[in-house]
């Protein structure tokens, strides 16, 4: 099939449509980005904000202020802007230790560069955090503005995985890029990779350890990475039941992806954007041939899923994919066992966000639909980010304003439709 017909039969198999209720149980935000919940069986729900502010949704549905760190985060543009407070992640033993982390943008340290991005270790004592008293786990100094990854998320191997995008600005090139292969490729440097670290322990000097099955634990690439080629792994997440590791890759003008990640897997950028290849002089050419492994001889991994950018010149579905969660609550049996993810909004500039589910079928192939809302139809807001809860719910985190302003932000959480 060619090119253009894949896409159009893409676009058609979309038109048949799932639908799925939403309930709104926080808002008033400005730009909900990231959601994370406490493993001590308080039922709480810890809503991450962009603009640098933590609250706290009780088991009884009372909000609160948890944590305000604006002062440490770098100025935002309110009309765009892809750096902030953007993760959060409790320690596996964070009812016995209290400690939980945060993953976010400061001021550059590095003169003609963008920002600084910070993974910092804070510590709760008798119910209260003490701003002051955060250790600085890692520090990443960042060229540009975007492609800051940073949705981080503990495995069920207890070790922090940090998800990092290629530094930013266009086609992985420019200032602070490598010029031969890009960062995606460079296994020197952190950006365009998924870095495994443990938190508990220090390593040569560093204020974390190094898993001994890291890829590059023993050399060759910087050891604390674990997956690389990407270009911007926005966000990441476990399967609760089954313990595999998906990230959504957010593509340049031509292909959104979804990634199971794997120890040492390279998944291709900037040589291929999704399963094509990828011409760094024209990003919306079409290229029939490029290498189908990396410097090392790895082959390069496919993702699992894909659907191509409105910005295609065959047409497209959405702009930017935003990674979410397999479905393993009780509310929707439907969807149990199905990826669901979505897309900031199908159209650049308008609040169009969409809901998709992947299905994984016994051939090993992922096919994926959208999601309907039940009332609406279309969601008609950006989608901005997915949580789940204790119970394995999901929640999509929204917003009406493309930019960190206003206080159009909400929490929504995912339900079987009245009709249904």
């Amino acid at each position: 099939m060619s090119r253009s017909g894949a896409i159009g039969a893409m676009k058609e198999s979309l038109k048949e449509k799932m639908t799925v209720g939403l309930e709104t149980v926080m808002e008033g935000l400005v730009n909900p980005v990231a959601m994370a919940c406490p493993p001590d069986g308080s039922g709480r729900m810890f809503i991450v904000d962009q603009i640098g502010k933590v609250h706290v949704l009780s088991s009884d549905m009372e909000r609160s202020m948890f944590l305000d760190i604006t002062s440490y985060v770098i100025d935002l543009d309110p009309g765009y802007d892809e750096r902030g407070l953007l993760g959060m992640a409790f320690h596996p033993r964070f009812s016995k230790n209290g400690k939980f982390y945060l993953y976010y943008s400061a001021p550059p340290e590095r003169e003609g560069w963008n920002n600084t991005s910070h993974l910092a270790e804070y510590t709760v004592m008798d119910g209260e955090v003490d701003v002051r008293s955060a250790r600085t786990v890692l520090k990443v100094q960042e060229p540009q503005m975007n492609h800051n990854g940073g949705h981080i998320a503990f495995g069920p191997d207890g070790l922090l995985y940090v998800p990092l995008g290629d530094g930013g600005a266009q086609n992985d090139q420019g200032m602070g890029h490598n010029k031969q292969t890009g960062n995606g490729q460079d296994l020197g440097t952190m950006l365009g990779k998924i870095l495994r670290i443990d938190v508990d322990g220090h390593s040569d000097g560093k204020e974390y350890g190094i898993p001994p099955d890291n890829p590059f634990a023993r050399g060759g690439g910087l050891p604390e990475i674990y997956a690389y080629g990407l270009r911007n792994p926005y966000h990441i997440s476990f399967d609760r039941e089954i313990g595999r590791l998906f990230a959504a890759d957010v593509g340049q003008t031509r292909w959104e992806e979804v990634d199971i990640i794997v120890n040492g897997g390279n998944y291709g950028w900037h040589i291929r954007e999704g399963r094509h290849c990828f011409d760094a002089r024209d990003n919306r050419a079409e290229m029939d041939d490029c290498p189908d492994r990396g410097a090392r001889g790895e082959e390069l991994i496919d993702p699992i899923l894909e659907y191509p950018n409105a910005a295609n010149r065959r047409g497209g579905i959405g702009t930017a994919v935003i990674g979410g969660y397999v479905y393993r609550g009780s509310s929707i049996p439907g969807l149990r066992g199905k990826y669901i993810f979505g897309d900031l909004s199908g159209k650049s500039g308008s609040p169009r966000g969409k809901l998709f589910a992947g299905t994984e079928h016994s051939d090993g192939r992922w096919t994926m639909e959208e999601m309907s809302i039940d009332g609406r139809g279309e969601l008609g807001e950006y989608v901005l980010a997915f949580g789940e809860d204790a119970d394995g719910e999901l929640y999509v985190l929204t917003t009406l304003t493309e930019g960190p302003s206003g206080t159009s932000g909400r929490v929504q959480r995912l339900m079987r439709p009245a009709s249904g």
